[in-house]
């Protein structure tokens, strides 16, 4: 199995500076949106999170061997957000605008990429939250001029420090753009994966002229 370095492509003894940037070149080239894959993208991600302990990557451990319990928590400690794949609407015959929409991917036992639930952390972009827990979600210029990131906030509400690409209509329908929206609810319900709905494939980007906007943040 290569070392979390050999992933990376950099030295063992590089600085925690140049991790950081091996890991942001890197984690965009594994991007699905920049000729990438999911299962790369979690392994790019899986090898920093490895290089950064100090460890080499290993198989995940047999539920046996795991004994510790998890520290109870004082409370959530952001927002619980529930998500759902667009791509996977025609699939089931829903529709963005189905009441029990949610209700109906729980009942479908979609796999994760396509519907689940994560925490977004104080300080991380829904999209950034996305990425921190494996998840490949469309993007491209990270800056919100474009709607390649864009979701539906079905449940909560998305606030968007930047905004230069939805027009008003588009926002009170509950179009948001995940790469700066940041949850200002505890609970949220979105759709993701968006940028074909009508109206939004003009508001896109070619993803990979912008790929440096994040290598370089």
């Amino acid at each position: 199995m290569a070392s979390p370095f050999e992933v990376l492509d950099i030295d063992p003894d590089a600085s925690e500076a140049d991790l950081r940037r091996a890991y942001r070149e890197r984690i965009i080239e594994a991007h699905p949106d920049h000729g990438g894959s999911a299962a790369e993208f979690q392994r790019v991600r899986a090898a920093y999170e490895a290089a950064k302990a100090g460890r080499e990557l290993e198989a995940p451990p047999e539920k046996e061997e795991i004994e510790e319990e998890p520290e109870p928590d004082d409370g959530p400690a952001g927002a619980h957000v529930e998500y759902l794949n667009y791509a996977v609407l025609d699939d089931h015959g829903w529709d963005v605008g189905d009441s029990d929409l949610f209700g109906k991917a729980g009942d479908a036992d979609l796999d994760p990429v396509n519907h689940g639930k994560f925490v977004v952390e104080p300080g991380e972009s829904l999209l950034e939250a996305a990425e921190n827990r494996g998840f490949a979600w469309p993007y491209a210029c990270r800056g919100g001029a474009c709607a390649n990131c864009a979701v539906a906030v079905v449940e909560g509400e998305l606030e968007m420090p930047a905004d230069t690409i939805l027009p008003p209509e588009m926002k009170a329908h509950g179009i948001r753009l995940s790469c700066n929206g940041i949850p200002v609810t505890d609970e949220m319900k979105v759709i993701y994966n968006i940028k074909h709905l009508p109206g939004l494939d003009e508001l896109r980007l070619p993803p990979r002229p912008f790929e440096q906007a994040h290598a370089s943040d």
